[in-house]
């Protein structure tokens, strides 16, 4: 019998995961499953840039898995059986499960209203393909002088903000930031920045909560209402509870928490990589929410996934966050290197060079999500039956 791998997700850290495992392990031994509830590839990092109105091609995943052997399940996860090792998934042939010797969750994050009445009911996001799209319609039938409010100043909302201030000149656009704007960069940095919301003319209202979200409008903790035609919330990411329902140890973010080589440090055939993944970086803190963590977390999930089915030593790769990259705009963009505790170095690279860097990125990750099995060997690995694997793993 074949070992079953299941990967949950198929964004940056499962589909790079699911190309990597084809690529190294025999399909004589192997049989490897993705799921995801929609048939394209979902470049996250450019879903601000398809909300502002440009055009973005996504990849069909039935062509990106095509000649690899891996197989496309598209349904949508309703629930992990970690004791009886099984998935249940909804699609279009309706409730179904899925059977795993090795589980590769992967299934990301959407967006935290954490609580704020009528942020659900009337914020837009850009977390996913369908709400980049819901909110690309809403900006496409706003008049000139229609404004627009970006709640919250981490890398989502600075990147929205300054996409859709470029792309929609005739609209007003605002962000509301809970503390200083670019407080975290280094000085050099935030100066640059603050020169890129003046030339795009967004307005930032500082030091302000949103409180409550209406549909013209949103009120803050003091009581003001700032006026908003589309209010656009990016302040923080939250989560699927499936993790947490299935009985998997997960921390207070309901992330899964593993330990260094991504296994579950409950469920030891159970990985996990990207944002679901609680996993503490070389620095001893947690790895952020981010599409670098999803590199970082997944190279190293698969790696120990080959090596325990194989029989060799499991590896340990790179778990540190060098920095961050932020667009602003088409045409600028600031690179912020950060140390080993996160904070900003001096040091930081912007406009038109630093953009370029950035479209190189976003290039380079949808060129490897488009060739997963780029660079197979000629010998692919074999299994081994090993104590480990009949006892915890399942035989092959």
């Amino acid at each position: 019998m074949k070992h079953r791998i299941v990967v949950l997700g198929a964004g940056y850290a499962g589909a790079f995961a699911a190309g990597n495992l084809a690529r190294r392990l025999s399909p004589a031994d192997t049989e490897i499953t993705v799921v995801n509830a929609v048939p394209v590839f979902v470049e996250r990092m450019r879903l601000h840039q398809l909300a502002s109105g440009q055009d973005v091609a996504f990849r069909e995943l039935a062509d990106v898995f095509a000649g690899t052997g891996v197989r496309l399940r598209l349904a949508r996860v309703t629930g992990v059986d970690p004791e009886r090792r099984t998935v249940a998934v909804t699609g279009e042939d309706g409730p179904g499960e899925l059977a795993y010797d090795t589980l590769l969750y992967a299934l990301g994050s959407s967006v935290a209203h954490q609580g704020v009445p009528g942020a659900a009911e009337y914020a837009f996001d850009v977390t996913g393909r369908s709400s980049a799209l819901r909110l690309r319609e809403r900006l496409a039938g706003l008049d000139e002088g229609g404004t627009v409010l970006v709640v919250g100043e981490g890398l989502t909302g600075i990147e929205t903000a300054t996409e859709l201030a470029e792309s929609r000149p005739d609209l007003s656009v605002a962000l509301a930031a809970g503390g200083e704007l670019g407080a975290w960069l280094s000085p050099g940095a935030r100066r640059h920045l603050r020169r890129a919301f003046a030339r795009l003319g967004i307005t930032v209202h500082e030091h302000t909560r949103i409180e409550a979200v209406e549909p013209t409008r949103t009120i803050t903790a003091g009581g003001a209402s700032v006026p908003a035609d589309v209010t656009v919330w990016s302040a923080g990411f939250a989560v699927h509870p499936i993790a947490a329902s299935s009985g998997l140890e997960v921390a207070e973010t309901g992330q899964i928490v593993v330990d260094r080589t991504m296994r579950s440090v409950s469920h030891p055939d159970v990985y996990a990589a990207g944002d679901c993944a609680y996993a503490i970086g070389d620095n001893g803190r947690p790895l952020p929410m981010s599409c670098a963590s999803a590199g970082f977390t997944n190279m190293q999930a698969t790696a120990a996934i080959i090596a325990r089915l194989t029989g060799d030593e499991v590896p340990t790769t790179g778990l540190k966050y060098h920095g961050n990259h932020i667009s602003l705009g088409r045409r600028d963009a600031i690179f912020q290197m950060v140390d080993g505790d996160v904070r900003s170095k001096s040091w930081y690279l912007g406009g038109r060079t630093a953009a370029r860097l950035k479209s190189g990125v976003l290039k380079g990750a949808g060129w490897g999500i488009a060739h997963p099995t780029f660079g197979m060997p000629k010998r692919k690995r074999r299994l081994v039956t090993t104590p480990e694997r009949s006892g915890v793993l399942g035989a092959a």
